[in-house]
C-alpha cells in the first residue's frame, strides 16, 4: 500500500499547508492524472469516426471541463444548468448532446435554441419533441436489456429501471417520427455505472448494434459507458483492462460500419472514468471516541462533502497523514470513520483498519473526483469546501473558493 501511495499525487504536496490556506475539508485534483485518463478514453480506438463525451454530472468544475475540451472530448448534459455550464466552459452546441429524461417542453426548447441535439428515452417525450420541433432531428435512447453497475441505484438498463425505450417499440418510434417529420439521426444507450469487467458492456454494444441495424441513415451510435475505476486499489482491485476492451470493441464496430455503410460515427460516455482518480478529499480528525465497543474517528468529511458512501454504500480508500507524512500502518485498529452531520448514517467508512489516529491528523479520501463535489450540499448549513488543482508544473491553483456564511443567504429576499 505504501508503495502505491508514494506514487499518488497527495504524497507530492504539503497537505497540512493546503488545509491551512484553503480550509478543511478540501477537494484536491491533479491535472496530470486527469489528462492521462481523458486521453485513454479519447484514444480508446484510433479511428477518426470514434470519440468520447464527458459527463458533466460526474464533475461540473469549469476548469476541469475546459481541460477535457482541450483534450478533445465532447460532452453530454441532462439539464439546462449542465448545458449552461458547458457553454461557459467553452463547448458550443455542436459538441453537446442533451440526453434528457422526463423533462418539460421548456427544457427541450432551451436545448433546441442553442442548436443542441436532443435524445429522448420514451414515446411520450418523442411526441413532445415532435410537437415543438416539427421537421427537426432527434436521437433515441434505447434500453438494450443489459444493465451493469456497482449498486442497484446506478444500473440504468435492463428490467426495473426508468431509462430507455424497449427494442419492441422501434416501429412505434418510427411512426411518431414520421408523424412529425422528425429525422432520427442517432441512437444511444447507457447500461450503468462502474463496471470493471467489460463483458456486460460488449454484450450491450452487440444489442445496440442490432437495434441500430433497424434504422436507416443514422449518423452516429452512442455506446454509452460507465467505465469503472478500482476504488479498492489497496486490496488488489485492478483497472478496467482497456486493451482487452479495445480488442473486443474494435472488430464489432469495424464490421458493423462496413455493413451499414455511410459515414457512421461511434462514441462512448465513460462517465466517472476521466474524473474519479484525479480527485481526493483532505479532511481533519477532530474526535476519537469509543461507543459500546466501536471506536469512532470523527472528521469534518460529512456526507454533505461526499455523498457516495451514504447513498451507495460506496468504498473509498483512506490514508492518514501526520506532520505531512503518511502514517505507517504497523498496528492497525478497526475503526468507523464518521463525519460531522447530525445523521446516524453519516459514515465515511465502517469497520476500516487504520493506524492509530489522533485529533489533528489529516485524512485523505482517494478517488473522489467523480460524483464528489458535484453532489455536495449545505445540509446542516455546512459550508461546501474549496477545490484546488495541482497543475502540470506542480503549482496549486484555486479553482473554486470555499463557501462563506454569506453564501447561505443567497436567494433569500429581504
Amino acid at each position: 500500500m505504501n508503495q502505491m501511495l508514494q506514487k499518488h499525487f497527495l504524497s507530492q504536496v504539503d497537505v497540512e499547508d493546503l488545509l491551512k490556506e484553503y480550509g478543511s475539508p478540501l477537494y484536491v485534483y491533479d491535472e496530470k492524472t486527469l489528462r492521462e485518463r481523458v486521453k485513454e478514453m479519447v484514444n480508446l480506438l484510433p479511428y477518426p469516426w470514434f470519440g468520447a463525451s464527458c459527463s458533466i454530472k460526474a464533475n461540473s468544475n469549469l476548469f476541469l471541463l475546459e481541460i477535457l475540451k482541450e483534450e478533445g472530448m465532447d460532452a453530454d448534459a441532462m439539464s439546462p444548468g449542465e448545458i449552461y455550464l458547458l457553454e461557459k466552459a467553452g463547448f458550443d452546441g455542436s459538441r453537446i448532446f442533451y440526453i434528457c429524461n422526463n423533462v418539460s417542453a421548456e427544457e427541450m426548447k432551451y436545448a433546441l435554441d442553442r442548436g443542441i441535439l436532443i435524445s429522448v428515452d420514451s414515446l411520450s417525450q418523442l411526441e413532445m419533441l415532435g410537437r415543438i420541433n416539427r421537421g427537426g432531428e432527434v436521437a433515441l435512447r434505447f434500453n438494450p436489456g443489459t444493465g451493469a453497475g456497482h449498486h442497484e441505484k446506478v444500473i440504468t438498463a435492463g428490467a426495473g429501471t426508468k431509462f430507455g425505450i424497449q427494442e419492441n417499440m422501434i416501429e412505434d418510434t418510427k411512426a411518431i417520427a414520421k408523424k412529425y417529420g422528425l429525422r432520427i439521426v442517432g441512437i444511444n444507450q447507457h447500461i450503468g455505472s462502474l463496471f470493471l469487467d467489460g463483458k456486460p458492456f460488449i454484450d450491450s454494444v452487440k444489442a445496440l448494434l442490432r437495434i441500430a441495424a433497424q434504422f436507416d441513415n443514422l449518423e452516429f451510435v452512442d455506446l454509452g459507458g460507465g467505465f469503472g475505476i478500482p476504488y479498492r486499489r489497496f486490496h488488489g482491485e485492478k483497472h478496467l483492462d482497456l486493451q482487452e476492451l479495445r480488442n473486443e470493441l474494435a472488430p464489432l464496430l469495424l464490421d458493423f460500419r462496413k455493413q451499414y455503410g455511410g459515414g457512421l460515427k461511434f462514441k462512448i460516455e465513460p462517465g466517472r472514468y476521466p474524473f474519479a482518480e484525479c480527485g481526493a478529499i483532505l479532511g481533519t480528525v477532530h474526535a476519537v471516541k469509543t461507543n459500546y465497543g466501536t471506536e469512532y474517528i470523527g472528521t469534518d468529511i460529512g456526507f454533505n462533502v461526499l455523498m457516495r458512501p451514504m447513498l451507495y454504500d460506496s468504498y473509498h480508500e483512506i490514508v492518514a497523514f501526520r506532520n505531512n507524512k503518511i502514517i505507517e500502518a504497523r498496528d492497525e485498529e478497526k475503526v468507523t470513520i464518521v463525519g460531522n452531520i447530525c445523521e446516524t448514517g453519516d459514515i465515511l467508512a465502517r469497520d476500516r483498519y487504520m493506524p492509530p489516529l489522533q485529533e489533528g491528523d489529516v485524512l485523505g479520501v482517494l478517488d473522489a473526483g467523480a460524483y464528489g463535489y458535484v453532489m455536495s450540499s449545505n445540509y446542516n448549513q455546512r459550508l461546501r469546501p474549496a477545490e484546488v488543482l495541482i497543475t502540470l508544473n506542480g503549482d496549486i491553483r484555486l479553482i473554486r473558493r470555499r463557501d462563506t456564511l454569506e453564501d447561505l443567504l443567497v436567494g433569500f429576499r429581504f
